[in-house]
C-alpha cells in the first residue's frame, strides 16, 4: 500500500504564511502526478495546485500568487507554501498523489488520499 502523510497544518492570523508537507511511503514504484486539495465547511473538495513528475504545476485561480506547490521526487514528497492567508482558506487540505505499488501497472496508477490537515485562518 501507498501512505500520505500530511503536515504543517494549524491556526495563522490573515495575511499570515505556512507550509505543507505530504510525505508519501510504502511499496511505491512510481509517483505521477502529486497535488493539494481543500475542504471547506458545507462545501464540496475542490483542487488547489497540482504537479507532475516533471514539475509542471496548476493552481487554481483563488490561489494563484499565493500559493506554491513544489516536489522532491527523491523523498517523494509534496510541498504546499501558502502566503497572504485570507479567512477564506480555511479547510482540511488534504494531499492528492497518483501512485503505482511495487508490482502494479504504472500506465494504471491508483490514487490515493492523505487523511488531511487543519488550515485555519483567524485573527
Amino acid at each position: 500500500q501507498v501512505q500520505l502523510v500530511e503536515s504543517g497544518g494549524g491556526l495563522v492570523q490573515p495575511g499570515g504564511s505556512l507550509r505543507l508537507s505530504c510525505a508519501a511511503s510504502g511499496s511505491i514504484l512510481r509517483i505521477r502526478g502529486m497535488g493539494w486539495y481543500r475542504q471547506a465547511p458545507g462545501k464540496q473538495r475542490e483542487l488547489v495546485a497540482s504537479i507532475t513528475s516533471g514539475g509542471s504545476t496548476n493552481y487554481a485561480d483563488s490561489v494563484k500568487g499565493r500559493f506554491t506547490i513544489s516536489r522532491d521526487n527523491a523523498k517523494n514528497t509534496v510541498y504546499l507554501q501558502i502566503h497572504s492567508l485570507k479567512l477564506e482558506d480555511t479547510a482540511v487540505y488534504y494531499c492528492n498523489a497518483e501512485a503505482t505499488r511495487v508490482g502494479g501497472n504504472p500506465y494504471y496508477p491508483d490514487e490515493y488520499w492523505g487523511q488531511g490537515t487543519q488550515v485555519t485562518v483567524s485573527s
